[in-house]
C-alpha cells in the first residue's frame, strides 16, 4: 500500500508543480517563463525520484509502468494499483489547481502548437528517449542509482525545454489525462496517450537488443 500511496503522492506533485507553473506563468504574464516551466518540471520530477525512489520506484508516470512491466523487471499484478494510483494524484492535483486558479481554461493542458502528426511524433520520440534514460539508470549500481534522479530529471528538463512550444512535452499520459479532464479540453487528448505509451514501450526492445551482450556475459 504503500508504494500506492508514494506514486499517488509523486504523481500529485509533479502535476501540481509542473502545470502549476504553466497556470501561474499565465496568470502573471510570463513572470515564470518557458524555460522556468521546463526546470520546474524537471526538478520536481528529480525531486521525487530522490524522495520516493526508495519506496515505490518513482515512475510517476502510467507509461513508464507499463514499460517497466514489459521489460519484465515490474510484477503485472501492481501496473493497474500503479496507473490508478498516478492517475488519481494527478486529478487531484488538477482539480485543486482548478480550485485556485478557477478563471484559467486550460490548466496547463497539453494542445498541439502545430498538425496533430507533429506532435504524435515528437510525443513519441520524446518518451522513448526518457525511456531509455530510465531503464538504464533506474536499477544499476549504487552508485548508478544515486545519479538516477539527476539524469532522468535532467532529461525531462531538455525535452521540455526545446519541444514543450510545440507538443508540450508531456511524455506522461497522466499529466495530459488530468488537465484535460479538469478543463474539458479532451480534443487532442490520444495524441498523448498513445505516443508516449508506445514511445516508452518501443524503448524496451531497444534496451534489451543493445544490453544483449552484457546479458549473454553474464
Amino acid at each position: 500500500m504503500k508504494k500506492f500511496v508514494a506514486e499517488f503522492i509523486g504523481t500529485f506533485a509533479l502535476v501540481f508543480c509542473g502545470t502549476g507553473a504553466i497556470v501561474i506563468n499565465q496568470e502573471t504574464n510570463g513572470a515564470v517563463s518557458h524555460v522556468g516551466i521546463a526546470i520546474t518540471f524537471g526538478f520536481i520530477v528529480m525531486a521525487m525520484i530522490y524522495a520516493l525512489g526508495n519506496i515505490s520506484g518513482a515512475h510517476l508516470n502510467p507509461a513508464v509502468t507499463i514499460a517497466f512491466t514489459l521489460s519484465g523487471r515490474f510484477s503485472p499484478k501492481e501496473l493497474l494499483p500503479y496507473i490508478i494510483s498516478q492517475v488519481a494524484g494527478a486529478l487531484l492535483a488538477s482539480v485543486v489547481l482548478h480550485y485556485l486558479f478557477p478563471a484559467n481554461e486550460l490548466l496547463g493542458a497539453t494542445l498541439p502548437a502545430g498538425s496533430e502528426s507533429q506532435s504524435f511524433i515528437l510525443e513519441f520520440l520524446l518518451t522513448f528517449f526518457l525511456m531509455l534514460v530510465i531503464v538504464n539508470v533506474a536499477q544499476g549500481s549504487k552508485e548508478q542509482g544515486m545519479f538516477a534522479g539527476l539524469a532522468i530529471g535532467s532529461v525531462v528538463l531538455l525535452e521540455a525545454m526545446f519541444a514543450g512550444p510545440i507538443c508540450g512535452a508531456s511524455m506522461n499520459p497522466a499529466r495530459s489525462l488530468a488537465p484535460a479532464l479538469v478543463s474539458g479540453h479532451l480534443e487532442h487528448l490520444w495524441i498523448y496517450l498513445i505516443a508516449t505509451v508506445a514511445g516508452a514501450a518501443l524503448a524496451i526492445p531497444v534496451w534489451k537488443y543493445l544490453n544483449s551482450n552484457k546479458q549473454d556475459k553474464k
